[in-house]
Order: structure tokens, then sequence, then C-alpha cells
């Protein structure tokens, strides 16, 4: 027999304990174990990459594994192709099941058919699942992984049909004892989608059967150290715990992300000492700069309408819309895995945070020719001063060509001052940016680490503010410096900088942009105004 194979940290596709660090996937969602006892029908729904197929396949095994049940889960990805051809996707639906059975290592009698039952396309399915039910010992559990493939007549076709299955069990027609629908949407999406009203059951619905959606949650940060751990007890290669808060801190528990940033530290970055916060950071930055599948996934979104419609006012700081349609696009890129809420609408955690603004000024960064090392003054520090009266020229020689080029125009000012600040502080800084839908700013903090006179390692902090001032409002100068002084107090530090972006008609011309100004906040600190 081979020797074990060294286990990894995963980030393609389902995990095996057998090859994979990884935690105990059924723990992290005990609802589902009793809705399917109670043979319940219903959604478990999360953003790509969640561990979502490695819960499904393993909570089947389990089941099955106790006696009564046949659980069985299939893929419905195949069947993407043929969104409102009926009979071509129960065809690759039914092969899907049969696959998955035949891998099963399942004894015989509690296999599907050798041949499924010769019906109307539109009925197939039902009708092979009841057969498959009707020779079975066992209550058969069914999971339909990636339900998202399915679409147009297709979905809601499958849909009836499990709907109709479902409603006629109690008088004996033997039919799938739990369902359980598995993708990126929650159930409204599905009940839309199939026919019916999203915020009502109701008759129309082929899933008003369904009294419960399921959403996969993230990694919390004892979790995250719990899987860490394992490599540790594999290697002896540990994991500070400043590590570990900081994976926490940029990941909020995106599983991906977390798996993604252990696996850059080890495997491509090649550290073999302690892991420290320090390879935490150099491995973030790694993973943006390349925008692996995962990210560029996200990143693809960015343009839909819907996605855009929610995104813009948390990057601009502006209300949000209050109709019954942006509740829906919110939920949408809620369940893309983008924001955290539907409530408070912030970007779900700073990496996704970075991405997008790094994303979206790309543009702008083709325009910066200032050279980063001009910035850095004889003692190591960043000259952020010098770095803002080099802004004010280039916003003034481009900043009017670029805010109309941006298709985010609402957030223009923000994205581009991120992009120009990214092009001159990263590879020696760090940005860390916080921003929300509805505050009507963009909070900045720029990082730079260097070596003091006695050689010791420091950071210098240097906290921004951004507003806007936008037409028929109000100044924001006094309402900047209030936010200024709650960030300052936040950060400990006693200056910063407020930033204000004159979007009025009435602003100076173009050229005469860029003044500075010193000012003093409520609570006294002096602080630095620049309105551009």
């Amino acid at each position: 027999m081979p020797p074990p194979r060294a286990r990894y940290f995963n980030t393609t596709g389902p995990c095996d304990p057998q090859l994979h660090y990884m935690l105990p996937p059924t723990p992290r969602l005990p609802e589902a174990r009793a809705l399917i006892e109670m043979d319940r029908y219903f959604v478990l729904h999360a953003p790509r990459q969640t561990g979502k197929t490695t819960m499904l396949r393993t909570l089947a095994s389990d089941l099955t594994a106790e006696g009564d049940i046949a659980a069985l889960s299939l893929s419905c990805e195949r069947a993407k192709i043929f969104s409102d051809d009926i009979a071509a996707t129960e065809t690759i639906l039914l092969d899907s099941l049969r696959r998955a059975a035949d891998l099963s290592g399942w004894p015989k009698e509690l296999l599907p058919p050798d041949s499924w039952p010769e019906e109307q396309a539109g009925t197939r399915f039902g009708k092979a699942l009841s057969a498959w039910c009707s020779s079975c010992p066992r209550r058969v559990v069914l999971f339909l992984d990636e339900i998202d493939a399915l679409e147009g007549e297709s979905l809601i076709s499958t849909l009836s049909q499990l709907r109709d299955g479902h409603n006629i069990r109690p008088d004996g027609y033997p039919f799938p004892a739990s369902v359980v629908l598995c993708g990126l949407r929650d159930l409204r999406d599905y009940k839309a989608a199939s026919g019916g009203a999203p915020d009502r059951f109701n008759a129309a619905s082929p899933f008003n059967i369904i009294r419960k959606s399921l959403r996969l949650g993230d990694f919390t940060a004892d979790q995250i150290a719990e899987l860490y751990d394992q490599h540790t007890q594999a290697t002896s290669q540990e994991f500070t715990k400043d590590a570990v808060d900081r994976v926490f801190e940029l990941t909020q528990g995106q599983p991906w992300l977390v798996n993604a940033l252990a696996d850059e530290i080890i495997t491509e970055m090649g550290v073999t000492g302690t892991i420290t916060a320090e390879s935490v950071e150099d491995a973030k930055e790694r993973l943006i700069r390349a925008r692996t599948t995962h990210l560029g996934s996200l990143v693809a979104r960015l343009h839909e309408p819907r996605v855009k419609r929610v995104i813009e006012p948390i990057l601009a700081g502006t209300s949000p819309g209050t109709d019954a349609a942006f509740d829906d696009d919110a939920s949408y890129v809620h369940d893309l895995g983008l924001i955290r809420g539907t409530r408070d609408l912030e970007i779900a955690n700073p990496v996704y945070r970075e991405v997008l603004l790094r994303v979206l000024g790309d543009r702008t960064e083709r325009f910066v020719r200032a050279d980063p090392h001009s910035f850095v003054l004889p003692d190591g520090r960043f000259d952020l001063p010098c770095l803002l009266e080099e802004f004010v020229v280039f916003w003034r020689e481009h900043g009017e060509v670029l805010i109309q080029q941006e298709g985010y125009h609402e957030a223009a000012c923000q994205i581009i001052l991120m992009a120009f600040l990214h092009r001159l502080v990263n590879g020696g800084g760090y940005l860390d940016r916080e921003y929300a839908a509805g505050t009507k700013r963009l909070d900045v903090l720029v990082r730079w680490p260097y070596t003091g006179p006695d050689g010791e390692r420091l950071m210098q902090r240097e906290a921004m503010e951004l507003k806007v001032w936008r037409p028929g409002a109000d100044d924001p100068k006094p309402e900047g410096l209030a936010q200024l002084d709650r960030y300052l107090d936040r950060l400990t530090l006693t200056t910063g900088v407020l930033v204000i972006f004159d979007r009025r008609p009435e602003a100076p011309p173009w050229k005469e942009r860029g003044g500075f100004d010193q000012a003093t906040t409520p609570s006294g600190r002096q602080v630095t105004v620049l309105q551009v």
C-alpha cells in the first residue's frame, strides 16, 4: 500500500479529507440534517467556493452509511446549455443521476432501475425518480447541486415535477423523501424563475412546498485557527496568532480566501518558518495582483446592471435605492458573495474591497507617470504631502476626462484617487479602505513600514477622509471634519487629511483646482483640507 499523501490547502473543487486540510462540513449547517429527518424540501445556497459541494457529498455519505436513507448528490451543471430544451435537460439530469449512483459504491438494491420509464418530455424526470423510489428499500434523499445551471423552461419544468411529486407523496406515491436545491440563489429567485411571486408563497409557484432556505456561512476566527492547526500538526509549521487574526480580518472567513492565503504562503511563496502576519500581507497582495479564477469571476460581475446598481452607492457612499427592485438586486449581489448583508450595504471583506477598487481603477493607473520612489523621504518614511501635491497636478490634467470615462460615474472621484494612491503606495506600503452605502465618505489608511534610527521596524500611518460636494448639496467640509475626527479617534492618530471633490457646475475651472488649507476638527485636531 502506498504511503499516505501529504495534505494541502485546497483552492479548486470539492475537498477530500485524504488530500486536503478541511473542517468537518456538516457541523457548519446542523439545520440541514434536522430538515432531512423531517422529510422537508429546502434550498441551500451560498456564494461560489464556500464548501457547498463538499457539504452535500459528506452529508450524503453520512446519511447513507447510517442504513435508513439512500442519499445521492448530483450536479446539474452539464444541463446548462439546454435552457429551454426540456427533453435534453431531463436526459442530462438522469444521466448525471445514474453516473453519481454508479460511482457511489452502493449495493445493487439501492441503485436506480437499469432503464428509466419511457415518458413524454416534461414528466420524465419526476417519473424516473418515482421509479427509483419504488424499487429502493430505503428513503431516497436527493441533493441537486449547481441547480443554478438550469434556466428558462427547463428550470420551470424540473421544479414543477418536484412539486407535483412532493404533493402526492401522502397518497402513497413513491418519491424522494427530501430534496435539497443547492446553488448561489436564495429561495425567492427560484420562485420568481418558476412563475411565482418572489415575496410570498402562492399556488403558482412550483416551490411553494419549501418553507426554509439555508445559507452556508463563512468560517469563524476559531474555525480558521482549527483549520490552520491541522497543517501545524502535520508539519510542525506554525501560524502565529497575529497571522490567524489577520487572515480573519482580511477575509471575514470566506473559505476560498482562507485556503488561498495559506496555500499562497506555503506553496507559492515557499515560507518554511513560522507564518507571520507579514507573510499574510504579502500573500494577500500576490493573490490580488494575480486575480485568480475566484477573484476574476467576481470582477466579471461588476458591470452587470444589477450588480452596478448595488455596488456604486457603496463605493460612492451615497444612499441606496429604496424600491423593491433594488432589494432584489441587493439579494442577488449578496448571493454572489460580494456584500456582507442586504441591510447594511458593505463589501463582504477587505480583500474584495481592494480588488473592486483596483479593477475599477485600472484605466486611471495607466495615466500615472510619477515615480513611486520619489515620495520616499531620506529617513525612509512616506511623503504624503508631496504625493497629494502631485495628485493635484494629475487631477488638473486628467480628472475631467477620467470622470467622463468612468462607468461607475457616481464613484468616479473615489476610484480615481484610490488608483493614484495604489500606483504610488503599493509595493512599499499598504492601503486600507473602508466604505459603505449611505456614509457619504470613504476612509483611507496608508500604512508604510520603515526602519527607525535604532534599526527597529516601525509603521507610519496616514489617514484620509474622502468626500464629494455634489450639485445642490451643502458644503461637506463641516461633516467631513467631524467624520475625520471619528476616524482618527479609532486609529489613535493626531492628524489627517480631508479631501473634498467638487462636482458642482459652479466649481472652479479644472486648471485652478487643488487648494490646500489647514482646519480644526471638532475635537481640536489640526488637519489638512484639500479641495479639488
